[in-house]
């Protein structure tokens, strides 16, 4: 078959990185490189650590409104459909780039298959729900992570097509792990094997919002006058939130600041760090995988999974549960193993027979 890949952001890269490959084994690809979160340049470490050929399409579409992106990417998506005529198209998680890319397959009738299908935190007031809801409804195939993204769709009626594979992460994370290891961050920065919090911030509903913005700077203040070292890789966007709203000074004596970093970077950071605050879905899950404690700032999430088996609290933005979570929360001695591993060889296995 041909099959026609669509990206948009950097944890659709590291999804595509082991799939399109075992796939490649049987199967013509092609991918399409949106630009949703990152223009190609700024993509292009996580093409080179990951293996990844360029992509064939990249359209570049860049930042903007919802309705902006997946209006440009429906628009360029379906051009390169018509010309390439794939036999199938792949999306993955939730992004804009998932929608666009759902609904272009849809109406010109491609068959099309969804990497990590089901997932669900039932919070319609966040667009990545839209997204996956309606790329679920629109999916021929459904690849589901967990057991309980199975249940989700069966509550939506889909039932059909519904494979559960666990999650291609896991095959990824454990592929790669070993290069990450060879990184000298934790060397380069001086750091102690479990002895920092690693930080991430980058949905918008923290950073364009300016009370949960000022109550993690302030939460992240305290930590670090409680004696904990912690360390930020920040995305540009996340900056200039702090910067307009005054807290630029309180982040940078409260961290270590440091620039994004590429895949086997952030992954030796992560593995290493005794815990991790986050608003990222993906750290989330990565960070089960590695076994390393994790405080949420959502009220909800995607992965409820983590939260149920010990590894992820639920703090919001809320300064009290921030900090005492960073302080004094640890995982419960468990380990259910909820994702699984060899998702990559079960998708395979699912299209061999087409």
């Amino acid at each position: 078959m041909k099959i026609v890949y669509i990206v948009g952001a950097r944890p659709q890269l590291v999804k595509h990185a082991l799939l399109s490959k075992e796939l490649g084994k049987y199967h013509k690809n092609i991918l399409i490189h949106t630009g949703q979160h990152y223009d190609y340049n700024m993509n292009k470490v996580f093409f080179e650590e990951l293996g990844l050929s360029d992509p064939d399409y990249n359209l570049g579409v860049g930042s903007g409104t919802h309705g902006y992106q997946t209006g440009e990417m429906l628009k360029r998506i379906e051009d390169i459909l018509i010309i390439e005529k794939p036999d199938m198209v792949i999306i993955y998680g939730d992004t804009n780039s998932t929608l666009a890319g759902a609904l272009c397959a849809a109406k010109l009738h491609i068959i099309l298959g969804h990497v990590e299908a089901g997932v669900r935190n039932y919070d319609k007031t966040i667009p990545e729900e839209i997204n996956r809801i309606t790329a679920d409804h629109c999916s021929d195939y459904l690849f589901c992570p967990t057991n309980t993204a199975v249940k989700n769709l069966r509550k939506e009626g889909i039932k059909k097509g519904v494979y559960l594979t666990g999650d291609v992460m896991v095959d990824t994370l454990k592929l790669f792990k070993k290069y990450a290891d060879q990184t000298k961050i934790i060397e380069d920065l001086r750091l102690n094997h479990k002895d920092y919090i690693l930080l991430t911030i980058h949905r918008a509903g923290n950073t364009d919002n300016v009370e949960n913005l000022v109550r993690i700077a302030q939460a992240i203040e305290f930590i670090h006058k409680a004696g904990e070292t912690i360390v930020f890789p920040a995305h540009p966007r996340t900056l200039k939130a702090l910067k307009n709203q005054g807290l630029s000074e309180t982040i940078s004596k409260s961290t270590v600041l440091l620039e994004p970093q590429g895949y086997f970077e952030f992954i030796n950071l992560l593995n290493n760090a005794k815990k991790v605050i986050t608003d990222s879905g993906g750290v989330q899950k990565e960070a089960y995988i590695l076994k390393v404690p994790c405080i949420t700032l959502l009220d909800n999430t995607s992965w409820i999974e983590t939260v149920d088996d010990g590894w992820n609290i639920l703090a919001g933005t809320d300064v009290k549960k921030i900090v005492e979570a960073a302080l004094n929360f640890r995982n419960h001695n468990t380990y259910s193993n909820i994702f699984g591993e060899g998702a990559c060889k079960r998708i395979a296995n699912v299209l061999r027979s087409i």
